[in-house]
């Protein structure tokens, strides 16, 4: 257990910021399934409209250090064939 009041601060600190990390996350993963579900359906407006919010969330995640930003720049590649690969 931690003693020094500095100790005790950063456990509060790291349980404060590991659920907003969580939240974003979790915000990015719904964000990525909505674009995916708009490519399954084949609605190319709706795919397009779903990537064009999920961009800037991701980006953010990279900003915010809470995702690789090689990760983002592979999905974001993805993602964007996927919605222009719709007929």
């Amino acid at each position: 257990m931690a003693n020094t009041p500095q100790a005790k601060k950063r456990i509060r600190r790291n349980q404060a910021r590991a659920t907003i990390n969580k939240n974003r996350v979790s915000r990015i993963r719904t964000l990525v399934k909505k674009v995916e579900a708009a490519v399954a359906s084949g609605d190319k407006d709706a795919a397009a409209t779903a990537l064009k919010a999920a961009q800037p969330e991701m980006a953010r995640g990279v900003a915010k250090g809470v995702l690789h930003k090689n990760t983002v720049a592979r999905k974001y590649a993805r993602l964007t064939k996927s919605v222009n690969a719709i007929a």
